[in-house]
């Protein structure tokens, strides 16, 4: 095993600042200029992009992770002092990395922790060739956590990596103990059986029908258009920045200062993995019909679209509930102490006996959506 972390040159970043300089802005009709980004804050970001921000810096920190190359992903592995102790894969999603986990890393350290970087987003391990699609991903993780020498762990994850985490559950029930997720797979709402729900879910499926139709462009664009949306964001750092920085806003309670959001931001724009993230959305696999594995389900108030209990539990065995009053979508980095505690309950549910195996779906037609 090796370190799969690689540097990024002066050259890049001087690059970067001569695009920034040459930036054009777009003209903007009365009602467009107000719908999507908020202008006043990405011109703030751009003009710190271009003058104030130390990605060197950053790039040291990120860098002294304990990065290992296992299989075919590059993650960060992070054994705890004591060799029985618990284990505990975090999977993140879009648009985000690693840094999804960052906060939370200090608050897990007695217990062993590894953090693969997903194929196709920043700090990973080239992937061969083939899909990268969630079930795919899934099986990578699953060789890298049997090759590091863990046969049993918890995995906690959230967005495209909740996806993965049911995949991975379902593919390796023998080794996923327990799961800590902050949302189940977006796609059980599709195909959900509607005749055979109550009215909270019916109306539940009817919030995800109005955010999709006020907020989910971007899914159609990634999962339909990819190669096309991807030209202009790999060549843009204000289109990329635009494209992230919308998100970081929308889907956080209070996402942090705008060094914060630089950092995330750069980190796809220096490793060019704005169109390799799209793979998961392109890549269309159905979920998993049900996920047996006993499981903490966190709903930070503000993240998007967070399904009630009534509905998740039937496609996940969700034995603790827990709702937080702070938190949005990407609550590992917002709310670190409060994601630690619902890790700290799932670890608690390994070996507890699955409360049932059976979903009340009928599969619908595809139809991707996160």
């Amino acid at each position: 095993m090796t370190t799969s972390f690689r540097r990024v040159d002066t050259a890049a970043i001087a690059d970067l600042q001569d695009r920034l300089a040459r930036r054009r802005a777009p003209v903007l009709i009365d009602g467009v200029a107000s719908a999507g980004v908020d202008r006043d804050a990405l011109a703030e970001l751009l003009a710190t992009w271009r003058s104030d921000f130390d990605w060197p810096a950053v790039e040291e920190r990120v860098a002294a992770l304990p990065w290992v190359r296992v299989g075919r992903l590059g993650v960060v592995h992070r054994p705890a002092a004591r060799a029985d102790a618990p284990t505990v894969v975090l999977l993140h999603g879009w648009p985000d990395s690693v840094l999804r986990y960052e906060r939370l890393l200090p608050l897990l350290d007695d217990v062993h922790v590894v953090v693969p970087a997903l194929p196709g987003f920043p700090f990973a391990a080239p992937w061969p060739d083939g899909p990268v699609d969630v079930v795919a991903i899934a099986h990578a993780v699953a060789e890298a956590m049997a090759a590091l020498g863990y046969s049993e762990y918890t995995v906690s994850a959230g967005d495209v990596g909740a996806d993965v985490a049911e995949h991975l559950s379902a593919i390796r029930p023998d080794a996923v103990v327990s799961l800590h997720l902050t949302n189940i797979s977006p796609l059980h709402a599709v195909f959900a059986d509607r005749a055979t729900l109550s009215a909270p879910e019916l109306e539940y499926l009817d919030v995800v029908a109005r955010w999709s139709r006020a907020e989910g462009a971007y899914i159609a664009a990634q999962s339909s258009k990819p190669a096309t949306l991807a030209v202009g964001l790999a060549d843009s750092p204000a289109g990329l920045a635009a494209w992230l920085l919308e998100k970081l806003h929308a889907w956080s309670d209070e996402f942090p200062t705008t060094q914060h959001a630089l950092e995330w931001i750069s980190a796809y724009w220096f490793t060019n993995t704005i169109g390799t993230s799209f793979a998961t959305y392109a890549a269309f696999v159905p979920p998993v019909p049900y996920v047996a594995t006993p499981t903490v389900l966190s709903v930070f108030a503000h993240d998007t679209k967070p399904a009630p209990r009534v509905f998740a539990e039937r496609f996940v065995d969700v034995q603790e509930f827990v709702e937080h009053e702070r938190g949005g979508h990407f609550a590992a980095w917002e709310e670190p102490e409060a994601y630690a505690q619902d890790v700290r309950a799932a670890l608690g549910l390994a070996g507890r006996a699955p409360r049932r195996s059976v979903p009340a779906v009928t599969p619908a037609p595809p139809h991707p959506t996160r």
